[in-house]
């Protein structure tokens, strides 16, 4: 990937896909619930509230991604960023069975990058992977 190419942005997109269609269906669902049923308003306004609740939660589970630049890696995880200089990011990491891309910094700790996750996608998160081990390998302490 070409410089030209950045900023790229990497999502899993099926999962956040799947957690947002739930999210809107589990809403719709406790609403449509809570306005058929003959409750009194604060049991009405309880199933709308649970049900924002789901949403809002599968929203937060959707949120993770990865934004790479020239300036290095932004990682928004469920609810933490952190913006990493390229020459920090001494590994990117994604074994079999493991959940998601994890990077290993060069302050000796790690960094696990919940916007890149095999989940549904595997391939793709394959991809990924190796796409922004490249372009740390090229952006990185082997290029400074």
């Amino acid at each position: 990937m070409s410089a030209a190419d950045l900023p790229v942005t990497f999502r899993p997109h099926r999962t956040r896909v799947v957690l947002v269609g739930a999210g809107l269906v589990i809403f719709a669902t406790l609403t449509a619930i809570g306005l058929t049923l003959s409750l009194n308003v604060g049991e009405r306004i309880s199933f709308i509230v649970v049900g924002l609740l789901f949403l809002g939660g599968l929203l937060l589970l959707g949120r993770p991604h990865v934004v790479a630049d020239d300036d290095g890696v932004t990682v928004t995880n469920l609810t933490h960023r952190r913006h990493l200089a390229w020459a920090e990011i001494l590994r990117v990491n994604l074994g079999p069975g493991d959940p998601w891309v994890s990077l290993d910094l060069a302050d000796g700790t790690s960094l696990p990058v919940m916007g890149i996750q095999p989940g549904i996608a595997r391939e793709q998160a394959e991809r990924d992977a190796r796409a922004l081990a490249g372009m740390a390998a090229e952006r990185g302490t082997a290029g400074a």
